[in-house]
């Protein structure tokens, strides 16, 4: 891939699509500390510098693509919540379904989830003071259509639905990190199978931690 110089906003805006689609397809073979900045800029077709000129840095880059990839989340899982949840059901049936629908479309984007495990710890560090409030601002707007989408299916929440989005966020980040072991782990759940129970299924154990969360806050009868 290679570009002439972008003179034109036009020109810039399709250089910053194009530096988060590389990125984006790096994440697909590599897990988040192993992109870099060189090797994005190799890829891009650009000298590192001059990828600097849009993004400030590697967390900048993969901060965009976390909010990117959770609006996209969250159109899909509009319509996954609607296919799925019968406003019939029983507050117990739509606590269940919603836990079972979160933790299968979860389950099926690790990417997002990973990244959003390496927001407090890597991808807010190395960003400026704008560029991480930019972030966080979006964030907001995420979490709050989140809470209203959940609330829609499960109005019981009332105002805890609010704090059961993030967790719900917060225990798919942290799932993430074993979700795919390392290959000297994989080889020791093989060698000695009752070391397997240490080794979480993102699907079965996030319905586990979700379903236990809902009890915990919907109104008992």
């Amino acid at each position: 891939m290679t570009f002439q110089r972008a003179r034109t906003e036009e020109q810039r805006e399709i250089r910053r699509r194009a530096i988060l689609d590389v990125a984006s397809a790096m994440l697909v073979e590599m897990p988040v500390a192993a992109v870099t900045l060189n090797e994005l800029s190799r890829r891009v077709g650009l000298a590192k510098p001059n990828v600097l000129r849009y993004f400030e840095s590697r967390e900048a880059v993969l901060l965009e693509l976390l909010d990117r990839f959770l609006q996209e989340w969250l159109t899909e899982l509009t319509g996954e919540l609607a296919a799925g949840i019968d406003e019939d059901f029983s507050m117990s049936e739509r606590a269940a379904a919603m836990a079972e629908i979160l933790s299968r479309s979860l389950s099926g984007r690790m990417v997002l989830c990973e990244l959003f495990g390496a927001q407090g710890s890597v991808l807010e560090h190395n960003v400026s003071v704008e560029v991480v409030a930019r972030y966080k601002r979006a964030s907001l707007d995420r979490l709050t259509t989140m809470t209203a989408l959940l609330q829609k299916h499960l109005p019981e929440l009332d105002e805890n639905a609010a704090l059961f989005s993030l967790q719900t966020l917060l225990m798919a980040g942290a799932l993430s990190a074993y979700s795919t072991p390392p290959p000297s782990l994989q080889a020791a759940y093989e060698a000695e199978p009752d070391l397997k129970r240490f080794h979480l299924d993102p699907k079965d154990y996030l319905r586990q931690a979700l379903t236990a969360t809902l009890l915990g806050v919907l109104p008992r009868r």
